[in-house]
């Protein structure tokens, strides 16, 4: 059976180190991050089943960071891990898609309890299989593979956010803007052109099936019809 990972951002290091030890001690995977950044990097890379989350951190904060990853995940549970335990900063950060709000100081076994009591509603609730339908496809984001039929085809990782992204917004237009802040955090030139070559790896990919289509929604975006 696989670890759970965590993904944990905590820019107090010492404390990091330490709720990290002790999740590892107890069988979870986990990543410590300093900084809400190099988390959000790290989110998109590992793809952890769990997110836990100070609220204060450099660069980006827990709030921000939980916003973002809700527009394209709204199943991974993100605990926010903090300090800040006024009514309305509990409030903002369920607002913010918070699945729970621990407040400083804890116990290890309070979190640990948390984490698999949200994994295990996550479990028994109809969630969408791993394996995404897409047209005669399946798509598997966190193996980064695309089947068909019993052929399998290895997506890179930025391919697979990519495509990720696209099919959460089936037959609806994804702006440029929106998918290069997304996956590659700047909306320069540069990216736009380096998205331009991801589209088109992605479609060779999807060649089998006619009916899956990345269109190029001029002075827009991009829109996946199946």
């Amino acid at each position: 059976m696989s670890k759970i990972r965590v993904l944990l951002a905590e820019d107090e290091l010492a404390l990091g180190s330490i709720v990290k030890e002790s999740l590892e001690s107890r069988g979870f995977e986990v990543i410590l991050c300093g900084d809400g950044q190099s988390a959000w990097e790290s989110y998109l890379k590992d793809k952890p089943d769990v997110l836990v989350l100070d609220v204060m951190m450099p660069k980006k904060d827990g709030f921000t960071l939980a916003s973002e990853i809700r527009k394209t995940d709204t199943l991974t549970p993100i605990l926010f891990l903090t300090s800040k335990g006024q009514s309305e900063d509990v409030v903002k950060g369920f607002s913010m898609g918070a699945t729970d709000y621990i407040r400083k100081p804890f116990s290890m076994e309070e979190l640990i309890v948390r984490i698999k009591a949200h994994l295990d509603r996550q479990g028994g609730q109809a969630q969408p299989s791993d394996w995404l339908p897409l047209g005669t496809y399946s798509f598997h984001p966190k193996r980064q593979l695309l089947k068909f039929g019993i052929q399998e085809i290895k997506l890179t990782s930025r391919e697979s956010l990519l495509l990720e992204l696209l099919l959460s917004r089936k037959n609806e237009i994804a702006e440029r803007s929106l998918i290069l802040n997304q996956i590659w955090g700047t909306d320069d030139f540069f990216t736009a052109r380096s998205m331009d070559v991801f589209i088109t790896k992605l479609r060779k990919k999807l060649q089998e099936d006619p009916a899956v289509q990345i269109l190029n929604v001029r002075g827009y975006g991009f829109k996946l019809v199946c």
